[in-house]
């Protein structure tokens, strides 16, 4: 039986319409056509002393993963490009350092030789330690260079022997790099300390984590995860928010990606022209043990600080992403100079905020993955600009229920000075 945990890295919660209409046009925030890179791939089987094991379907792990490459093999999409890396392939000894740096390129990361590679596959026997860590290191390696999507596969029977170098902080490491690489784990009758870790390596890069019994599972997981990598995606586009408004990045309509530490706010730009609507959303993901009562807030100001409008999201109890938007429609102006030029934009700060905290023994860097998205369309007919005055949405409903209250005391406090007249009448 199959047991997948997804990370929703791509969710954007609240505002399905931000989705609406943004990635035909407005994917990326390059401008003009680039050319598609071919999907990577790299494999990364553990090789250890315990695939020894006969347990799945009466063979060994090993076989079974055997197999499940061979299979996976002959069916790769053409234009994906597959690497094949190990882990405790080669090292027999009770030299941990050795053991530990027991990882290596089995096949290069390029276009599949079929032959070649199940060649390669076919001389692997069952030898050493359990290095992850430095396997992940190795395979992020394999697969540095362009645009392209990248995808590690990881099928081990077993937790990492060779910590402190712990793989969910490898992984969290990797992710930082903004480099978008996905890892996926597949654990092999895992036990329940494998699958904690194994989990938590795929949920730092929005990958999924599998729990594999048979071969028939194994061999389609990967093969699934193989065609994923050939799936059109989009790739954010990494960036870094400042300290305060003035000096924060100037985004276009995309998808961007950034990281933050607990309690921190980060600033950005987006510039909006008159008849335009701005729609931004915002996800956080919880992508280690987190403390209860925790929330996002995205907050839409002018440049002089005057707050527009704010989208808030708030959570008691672990969740893995935690998503907020808005929407600000910037009205049309009236120009009756009969002038052609340009009409000015109007320079729209976004701050993006969390307040998540952690216990002492979690670490707090790499801070916890933002993906901010951000698209402009046009606004509807009738857009109103909420910060003419320097007030946000929700000072004018708090105007209105002020002044619907002073009206209704002046109503009752007539009353009661007429009952009180027509009393003492009688």
């Amino acid at each position: 039986m199959i047991t997948r945990k997804r990370l929703a890295a791509r969710a954007c919660g609240l505002f399905a319409a931000l989705a609406v209409g943004l990635f035909p046009a407005s994917a990326t925030a390059a401008d003009g056509p680039t050319a598609k890179e071919p999907p990577k791939v790299d494999l990364v089987l553990d090789v250890s002393g315990s695939m020894r094991a006969n347990d799945i379907d009466g063979g060994s792990r090993m076989a079974a993963a055997k197999q499940a490459f061979n299979e996976v093999i002959d069916a790769v999409p053409a234009e994906v490009q597959l690497g094949i890396r190990t882990l405790g392939a080669d090292y027999a000894g009770d030299d941990r350092t050795l053991g530990c740096k027991d990882t290596k390129q089995l096949y290069k990361v390029g276009p599949l030789d079929r032959t070649e590679a199940k060649t390669a596959v076919a001389t692997l026997a069952p030898t050493g330690w359990t290095p992850i860590g430095p396997a992940l290191l190795g395979a992020a390696q394999d697969l540095e260079g362009g645009k392209a999507t990248k995808r590690i596969v990881l099928i081990t029977d077993g937790e990492d022997t060779c910590a402190p170098l712990d793989p969910c902080e490898v992984a969290r490491d990797i992710a930082a790099k903004g480099i978008h690489l996905v890892i996926d784990t597949l654990g092999l009758v895992p036990d329940a300390k494998t699958r904690a870790q194994l989990t938590c390596i795929a949920e730092a890069t929005g990958g999924t984590y599998t729990s594999v019994q048979h071969k028939a599972e194994l061999s389609g997981r990967v093969r699934q995860l193989v065609d994923r990598a050939a799936d059109p995606v989009v790739n954010p586009v990494a960036t870094e928010g400042a300290k305060q408004c003035e000096g924060a990045p100037q985004l276009k309509a995309g998808l961007y990606s950034d990281r933050e530490t607990f309690g921190e706010h980060r600033w950005y730009r987006v510039d909006v022209l008159p008849g335009q609507e701005l729609r931004a959303s915002v996800s956080i993901g919880a992508d280690r043990a987190v403390n209860n009562d925790y929330g996002v807030l995205l907050r839409a100001t002018t440049v002089h600080g005057r707050e527009i409008l704010r989208g808030s999201e708030a959570g008691d109890g672990r969740t893995d992403v935690l998503s907020t938007g808005l929407r600000y429609p910037k009205a049309e102006t009236d120009d009756d100079s009969g002038s052609d030029a340009k009409p000015a934009a109007e320079t729209v700060c976004l701050q993006v905020s969390n307040s998540f905290s952690a216990p002492a023994s979690v670490k707090t860097t790499p801070g916890m993955p933002v993906e901010l998205t951000i698209d402009l369309v046009d606004g509807p007919d009738s857009a109103s600009d909420a910060a003419a005055f320097g007030l946000g949405r929700g000072w004018w409903t708090l105007a209105v229920l002020v002044l619907a209250g002073l009206l209704a005391g002046l109503v009752w406090g007539w009353i009661s000075r007429w009952r009180i007249s027509v009393w003492r009448t009688n």
